[in-house]
């Protein structure tokens, strides 16, 4: 019979040290990987902050832009006002006699020269009253000398006591009357040649001829020997120079006149103008009026210069935009027009420090000279203005500052 082993030592057995050791070795290297695994994924986290940090401390290079001191110059106050161009001297080309239209020496809108003949009545009625009148001074010279005759023989007989006072008295009544009749006939000889005259219509200045109004053949009636309304032939329009019109605000009409007593001389003579077309005042002319009141309803005054028009290039009725100085020249500071920023009522520029840094200032404005904005407050001879790269400044923000130069364009003011 089998031996019964002690129970014991099978309970011994099957829960001894070495039986259970596998396990616990399996447990222990479990706990060891995470640790592990958590400490890579510290280390990764770790690792990727500070990359992302060393990415953020990366600061992008200040933008350039290019900066400039404000030039200076010295120019005189301006006031800008839109005129209208009108001719010096302008005449309605009417019939002085009647008759029919025979010639015609022009093509409408020719430049015509003074003396020149533009239109021929019929002269054939005004050569017979002439050579009319020419005899009648004929006569009225026969009649003298016989009269004179008359009165000499009648004196003689007086003398000899064969004629009476009565009879002297009457013949030097006769010498007077046929006198007379002379003068008489020389008027009318007067008369028929300026009929005669007036049958040729020439220009009375030099200028622009428009339309005629007349063909040949029409009947045209005179003003001298008919009662009906004068025939319209054509209009002439002198060219050169030119009247530009012009409307002048109280305020700036007080300006003018102030500056002008102040320096006790003409002011403003010189005016500069340009015409619709064109971006600078290239042309020049001359104030040479200013009416005498101002109108109540628009409160502005009425003034006008003349205008040089050799080229005969500009016309009476176009426009023009000019600019009249109404105080002296003082010195002021120029900055190009792009630099200057409007900023709802107020204008700014942008301005470097000396870090480097853009600051805005404010800013008061005149108008434009030589193509540049005059800036009448605000800056500082020294100040370094951003004329290029606004874009790229921001109020506070580093830049980098590069030097430029501003350039001053006279032609642009016609100086």
């Amino acid at each position: 019979m089998d031996q019964i082993s002690d129970p014991s030592t099978i309970e011994r057995e099957s829960l001894g040290e070495p039986s259970a050791r596998p396990h616990r070795r399996s447990w222990r290297t479990a706990v060891a990987a995470v640790i592990a695994v958590l400490a890579f994924a510290v280390l990764y986290v770790g690792f990727g902050f500070q990359r992302s940090g060393k990415t953020a401390a990366a600061v992008p290079p200040a933008p350039p832009v290019t900066v400039s001191q404000p030039l200076r110059r010295e120019v005189d106050t301006r006031a800008g006002f839109l005129g209208q161009f009108s001719a010096i001297d302008r005449v309605e080309l009417r019939a002085q006699v009647g008759g029919t239209l025979t010639e015609i020496h022009f093509k409408d809108g020719q430049i015509v020269h003074k003396g020149d003949l533009l239109f021929v009545i019929d002269p054939r009625p005004y050569e017979i009253k002439l050579e009319q009148a020419k005899a009648a001074l004929q006569t009225a010279a026969a009649r003298v000398e016989l009269a004179n005759t008359q009165l000499s023989r009648a004196q003689s007989l007086r003398r000899n006591e064969f004629a009476t006072q009565e009879t002297v008295d009457q013949r030097t009544s006769d010498q007077d009357s046929s006198k007379a009749s002379v003068e008489d006939a020389k008027a009318r000889i007067r008369d028929a040649e300026l009929d005669l005259e007036y049958s040729q219509v020439r220009a009375p200045f030099t200028g622009r001829i428009g339309a005629r109004q007349v063909s040949i053949g029409s009947l045209v009636a005179g003003s001298r020997a008919s009662t009906s309304p004068t025939t319209l032939l054509a209009t002439l329009v002198s060219l050169d120079p030119l009247y530009l019109d012009f409307d002048m605000s109280e305020s700036d009409f007080l300006t003018f006149t102030r500056q002008r007593a102040r320096i006790g001389g003409p002011l403003a003579n010189k005016v500069v103008l340009g015409l619709s077309d064109e971006n600078n005042f290239a042309r020049q002319g001359t104030l040479d009026f200013v009416d005498n009141a101002l109108d109540r309803s628009s409160g502005t005054i009425h003034a006008r210069a003349t205008v040089p028009n050799a080229d005969l290039f500009l016309a009476p009725g176009q426009f023009a935009r000019l600019r009249v100085a109404i105080a002296p020249p003082a010195t002021v500071y120029l900055l190009p027009d792009s630099a200057v920023i409007l900023d709802q009522s107020q204008h700014l520029v942008m301005t470097v420090q000396p870090d480097s840094t853009v600051k805005p200032k404010i800013v008061t404005t005149g108008d434009l000279r030589g193509g540049l904005r005059v800036i009448l407050s605000g800056l500082e001879p020294t100040d370094r203005v951003i004329i290029n790269g606004l874009v790229r400044a921001m109020p506070g923000a580093k830049v980098t500052p590069q030097d430029g130069a501003i350039q001053y364009d006279a032609t642009v003011d016609g100086s």
